[in-house]
């Protein structure tokens, strides 16, 4: 009877994590930046180019100090080993139409500040300064690979 009890609780588990493990962003065009506070971040400009250079720098942070592929996963899927068991899941970056509704300054402002209701943290300045998060935010959207936004 033990046995039992305690199968059935490991598969109630495992039917937890993966139902988890599966859930999908809720609304991947859905701003999370508060609206009192949107106009302020949308007018934020990036003021790191978007050169082949800093494109690379922001890699090596997305990958590196910055951590970010915990969650967003290295090709920027949202798929990262952390971001499994999260509910909704880390944005995927490789959406072009996520990337063409939000500015830069809104996802300064999500990494600055978190994300409430989600697994995202503020990184600044606990992870990154604001240069690195700017530089972050090229890379980032670099995964969208058709610039036409679709």
């Amino acid at each position: 009877m033990g046995y039992l009890v305690k199968s059935v609780g490991v598969l109630s588990m495992l039917l937890f994590v993966a139902s988890v493990a599966v859930a999908e962003e809720r609304d991947p065009l859905k701003p999370r930046v508060p609206p009192d506070q949107m106009a302020d971040a949308k007018a934020m400009k990036n003021p790191v180019a978007a050169s082949p250079e800093n494109i690379a720098k922001g890699k090596a942070l997305f990958e590196g100090k910055g951590t970010c592929f915990n969650c967003h996963g290295k090709e920027g899927k949202g798929d990262g080993p952390a971001g499994q068991i999260l509910n909704p899941s880390p944005r995927n970056f490789t959406n072009c139409k996520f990337h063409k509704k939000r500015k830069d300054g809104e996802l300064f402002w999500v990494i600055k500040n978190g994300s409430a209701g989600t697994g995202m943290v503020p990184l600044i300045p606990a992870a990154i300064n604001e240069e690195e998060a700017w530089t972050i935010i090229n890379y980032e959207r670099s995964f969208c690979k058709d610039k036409g936004g679709e």
